[in-house]
């Protein structure tokens, strides 16, 4: 089997588009699968869906693309990257950190996310130390460059807000608010006071109206039982992650957490492909290669338990082939099938917390295929759920009511009878 991972040349621009983020002209997606199993066509109009009919159903307007053979779903969302530091893993020297070196590495990890599915994005970028707002910079200015076919947003990440050490820390926060920075976030966990540091953020974010969020470990129970009774019922909301500690608790405890978490409406973003580089443990180990002790940390957080208790439970990819995960894909599809395969939920549970759970993570608006709602879509080659989390090669999306990206695969068996007599089912290129 070949499997292009780019997207292929020149997806065709709708009529009307004029490339900027404008909204497309009609477009009709013809007898594509829904998840319910319903075969229909899709009518997408000025960024939404304009109609839902059975296949065959809507008159021809526009273009026509036909997704025969690909199960039609909302588009997926990344709730936690680090596009900076992506793709940074096979340097033989210290990583290049100009400006223009951060913004290559910024589109270019954006976009192979979009070509996995992900249209909106949500970027931890760290602030202070030498680089001060620069690495900033570089992000907003790959978010401005990405307008029309992804929506990249970026997290202000201070290393220390107290003490003598983090004195310059909210004033910089605010300066990266003004810059462009839609959300305000950090490591607690690395600060010598992580009650202060949660402190500060929360009336930085109260201050501008930004949602919040933290990496944390989630391994001190009575650190986020404090964490929960000070984020209670802020907005626009407060999202925690990648929260694996908790996997290691007694599960009364964790239980007990969870039920914390739930009744003050935050968010766990949980990490299944593993960790990411901002959290360095005091004590040397990378999340998922061991803890503050060096002893092993969990993979993921407990999303059963999590949702069981009533937390909205969203996953994203973490490291992109950095030092965290030299071999991390950023793929959505991905998250949600390592959730399903480990038994934290089935594909339709899975699948949310990488779509529903992560839009509304971000602040986004909900999507469905029905009509009325944003044309924010993903076509999987498949029949199911389940099929295209297990085998999610061929894809196509839909921003705004236009193809901004496809990747194509091919399965081929050479001559064989065998082929014949069982009628192995091929992809074919698209």
């Amino acid at each position: 089997m070949s499997d292009s991972s780019q997207p292929q040349p020149g997806p065709e621009k709708a009529p009307g588009s004029d490339g900027t983020g404008a909204a497309a002209g009609t477009l009709v997606l013809c007898d594509a699968r829904l998840a319910d199993g319903r075969v229909v066509d899709v009518r997408l109009s000025g960024g939404r869906i304009e109609a839902v009919g059975t296949a065959g159903s809507l008159a021809p307007q526009g273009s026509r693309l036909d997704l025969s053979g690909y199960l039609l779903l909302p588009a997926p969302a990344e709730p936690h990257a680090h596009c900076d530091t992506a793709l940074t893993a096979d340097a033989t020297g210290p990583v290049a950190d100009t400006l223009e070196d951060v913004q290559r590495r910024t589109t270019e990890a954006a976009l192979l996310q979009l070509g996995h599915g992900a249209t909106a994005l949500r970027t931890h970028v760290r602030i202070g130390d030498v680089q001060g707002l620069r690495t900033l910079e570089a992000v907003l200015q790959a978010s401005r460059s990405l307008r029309g076919l992804a929506e990249l947003a970026a997290v202000a990440v201070p290393r220390v807000l107290t003490g003598a050490a983090g004195a310059d820390g909210p004033a910089m926060l605010r300066d990266a608010v003004k810059m462009g920075a839609t959300v305000i976030g950090g490591c607690p966990d690395l600060d010598p006071d992580p009650a202060g540091y949660v402190e500060t953020v929360l009336e930085l974010a109260d201050e501008h109206n930004c949602a919040v969020d933290l990496h944390t470990d989630g391994d001190d129970p009575a650190r986020l039982a404090r964490f929960a009774a000070m984020a209670g019922g802020l907005r626009p909301g407060v999202a925690i992650g990648p929260c694996a500690g908790l996997s290691a608790l007694p599960p009364e405890v964790a239980a007990r957490t969870a039920e914390q978490l739930a009744a003050a409406g935050v968010t766990v973003v949980c990490l299944p492909q593993g960790g990411c580089a901002a959290l360095e443990r005091r004590g040397g180990g990378l999340p998922g290669h061991g803890g503050a002790a060096g002893g092993p940390v969990p993979r993921s957080a407990p999303v059963r338990l999590l949702r069981a208790a009533g937390v909205r439970v969203a996953a994203g990819s973490g490291a992109l082939r950095d030092a965290a995960n030299p071999v991390g894909r950023g793929d959505p599809l991905e998250a949600a099938y390592l959730l399903a395969s480990l038994g934290e939920a089935g594909p339709e549970a899975a699948y949310g917390t990488v779509s529903a759970a992560a839009r509304a993570t971000l602040g986004l608006p909900e999507v469905r295929v029905e009509a009325g709602f944003p044309a924010e879509l993903l076509a999987v080659r498949g029949e199911s759920l389940a099929g295209v989390l297990s085998l999610a090669y061929s894809r196509i999306v839909v921003h705004r009511g236009r193809v901004v990206a496809r990747t194509s695969a091919v399965r081929e068996y050479c001559d064989s009878a065998a082929v014949v007599a069982l009628e192995l089912p091929r992809q074919s290129q698209r």
